[in-house]
Formats: structure tokens, C-alpha cells, sequence
């Protein structure tokens, strides 16, 4: 049976392949086997690092780079992208990422680099966001990014300071006044897979921080500063955001886009595939490709495959993953094909050479077609 069009939609393969990459090597595999089928290569990001390749891979657009301040307050390179279609899409990582600091700096990293990028966005006359906020360094609430747009914290003195995370408890007041005019004006959307609220035990601090460099006892810390921003926000805003779905992202980001830019936080990859225009994409394809380096229960929850099935209706779909722990009984219950490019060999080597035992996969899942 011929294959007249095929979405490819992979993940990363994390510490192996870019999303990118991937579709790369599984297009090339579908190309040989039906030369005459239309390929449509979607690469896909959680909204951390390669989100703004991914989309702008889909639906073309442009980057542009500017200067701004990195975690640890350097001056640093950052790039952000606009869509064909005038979205900005902006990825927190590549300002105020966890990679782009020197060391972990758990108690003074801050997202100011975050409010540069989004104020060289506005400066290209955009009016439509996509903030991708994974992979952070931060737990400030998203008051470095709220400083560099313009609003001032007040402490007891009746001083201005930009809130760290080791700060948040020192805020008294705060004065908005100065926010960007355009941020009024503008919409913005926040890609957030996570739900964890703004502190306590399945908050921001006790569950990010330990993984951005936290003790124990800075943890405490960091939760109480958290927990005292969200009375302040609710104070001045005459809102409680603390407990909102999300508002504990990226280090108490979430609250504070939702705060100070009015933001929604949207589901990732929902957000993503409409970026992508994959609901379009998809009513006359043959079958959708998505895949990961490890495929398990996490992966039907929120995730990328996920989304995918939820909006593929009808079409086939199938997974080329490194490794899958889910078993047959499973994936069938989720209408899941799924081809790993560890079978036969260990994960570790297939992690040796990852573009090799990707490809070989891909041709085993396209030799497939018609079969199944």
C-alpha cells in the first residue's frame, strides 16, 4: 500500500538527537522507501531548550539574537523567534537557563535576561507571544523579568531592589506604573506542562530547586520567599495566583507571567501542534510519526504523544523511540505502534550511536506499512 503523506513529529532524544535531527533521520528512511510520499517535518520541543527551532521549523520565520543579562548577571548572547505569521516565540533558556549561567546559583539567579528578550520582541512590533518556559535556572517568581519590563520592588526601607529568590521575603510593596505600555496591548501565551502551584511541598522550591543546586535548607528558604510573594501578588492584584495550575513553573515564572503580562498558561504541546498548524496538517495525512528516547506512562499524560494523539483522530499513529517500558497490552489499549532503536542491541549502545540506530528503526517501522 503506498504512503502518500506522512507528519513527522518527533521529541528530542534527550542526550543523544535534536528533535530536529530525528526528523531528519526518520524522513530520509520514509523517503527511500516511497519517494513520491509528501513529508511534512514537524519537530517538536516540551518548551525548553530548541522550542523556538521547533516551531519555526513547522511555519517558518526568522531570528533575531540580542544582548542580555544571563542567570548569574553576565552579558551574554540570546536569540528569540518570530513566526511568518508575527508571533514572537521566546525560550526562557536561552537567556535565564539553567545552561547559561557559570555554576548553580540557587539563591541569586534571576530572569531579567527573560524581560530583555521579551522587550526586544516588542521592539519588532509584535503583539502576539509564545513564552516556552522549561528548563530555568531560576526561583525568583519572574521578578527579574517583571524588573526588566519595568515594575519596582519596594523592601521595608522604601528602597527599590530586583528580587532574588533569597529575597522574595524582603518585598514590602510593589509599583507598576513603569510596566512597557505595549505589555497591555499585547497577548500572551505560556507553555507550561506542569501544574505544581506556586510553594509547599509540591511547589516550585521543593520540587525544582534541589535540580538548580538547592540545599535542604535553602529550599526552606526559597518556599517561604515564594510564599510571601504570592501573598503580595494577591495583595496588589486582588488575586490569588498561588494555587493556579502552573504557577510553580520555571521557578514561580508562571505566576508571575500570569501577574504582571496577563498571561494564560496553555498545555505545551497543545500550544506547540497549534503552532504548527497540525490540526490542518494532519485531516489528510496516512499516518503521523512522533517519537522520544524513552517512551513510558509519562508519556500519554501531558507529554508530546499525547497531544498527538488526541489530535490525530482517525490517523494512524506510530512511536520511533529509543526505549519503550511500556508493554504491548498498553500501547494497544492507546492504539500506539511503537519500534524502539535499542531492540536486539542495550540502550547504551544504541546511545553510542544514535543516528545509526534511528535510522535503522525508521526502516523497520516504514517497511511496516501496509502491513499492519
Amino acid at each position: 500500500m503506498n504512503l502518500r503523506k506522512v507528519i513527522i513529529a518527533p521529541d528530542s532524544f534527550k542526550g543523544a538527537l535534536s528533535a530536529r535531527e530525528a526528523s531528519d533521520i526518520i524522513a530520509s528512511a520514509v523517503s527511500e522507501k516511497f519517494p513520491d510520499c509528501e513529508i511534512v517535518k514537524m519537530p517538536i520541543a516540551d518548551g525548553g531548550e530548541g522550542s523556538v527551532d521547533a516551531v519555526l521549523t513547522a511555519v517558518g520565520g526568522e531570528i533575531f539574537e540580542t544582548d542580555v543579562l544571563s542567570p548569574d548577571n553576565r552579558q551574554i548572547k540570546a536569540s528569540f523567534g518570530i513566526t511568518a505569521n508575527s508571533t514572537a516565540v521566546i525560550e526562557m533558556a536561552q537567556s535565564s537557563g539553567i545552561t547559561r549561567q557559570t555554576g548553580l546559583n540557587p539563591m541569586t539567579s534571576n530572569t531579567f535576561g527573560f524581560g530583555q528578550l521579551i522587550l526586544a520582541a516588542l521592539d519588532k512590533d509584535v503583539k502576539s507571544f509564545t513564552l516556552c518556559i522549561g528548563g530555568s535556572a531560576t526561583t525568583d517568581g519572574g521578578c527579574g523579568m517583571a524588573a526588566a519590563l519595568g515594575v519596582r520592588f519596594l523592601d521595608k526601607r522604601g528602597d527599590f531592589f530586583i528580587p532574588t529568590g533569597e529575597r522574595l521575603c524582603d518585598i514590602v510593596d510593589l509599583d507598576i506604573s513603569g510596566i512597557d505600555k505595549r505589555i497591555a496591548t499585547s497577548n500572551f501565551k505560556v507553555m507550561c506542562d506542569v501544574d505544581n502551584p506556586l510553594f509547599g511541598k509540591s511547589g516550585a522550591a521543593y520540587i525544582y530547586a534541589p535540580q538548580k543546586g538547592a540545599n535542604p535548607g535553602q529550599v526552606r528558604i526559597l518556599d517561604d520567599g515564594l510564599c510571601h510573594f504570592g501573598v503580595i501578588l494577591e495583595k496588589f492584584f486582588g488575586k490569588s495566583y498561588s494555587e493556579l495550575p502552573g504557577a510553580g513553573a520555571a521557578g514561580g515564572l508562571g505566576a508571575g507571567c500570569m501577574a504582571f503580562l496577563g498571561a494564560g498558561l496553555k498545555s505545551g504541546i497543545d500550544l506547540l501542534l497549534d503552532l504548527c498548524n497540525f490540526k490542518s496538517q494532519v485531516k489528510d495525512a496516512d499516518l503521523v510519526i512522533t517519537g522520544e528516547g524513552k517512551l513510558d506512562s509519562q508519556s500519554f499524560r501531558g507529554k508530546v504523544l499525547s497531544g498527538i494523539l488526541r489530535e490525530a483522530g482517525d490517523v494512524p499513529v506510530w512511536s520511533i523511540c529509543g526505549v519503550s517500558d511500556c508493554d504491548a497490552d498498553f500501547l494497544s489499549e492507546h492504539g500506539v505502534l511503537v519500534f524502539q532503536a535499542s531492540e536486539g542491541i542495550s540502550v547504551e549502545e544504541s546511545m553510542r550511536e544514535p543516528e545509526k540506530y534511528l535510522r535503522i528503526a525508521a526502516q523497520r517501522a516504514v517497511a511496516e506499512w501496509g502491513l499492519v
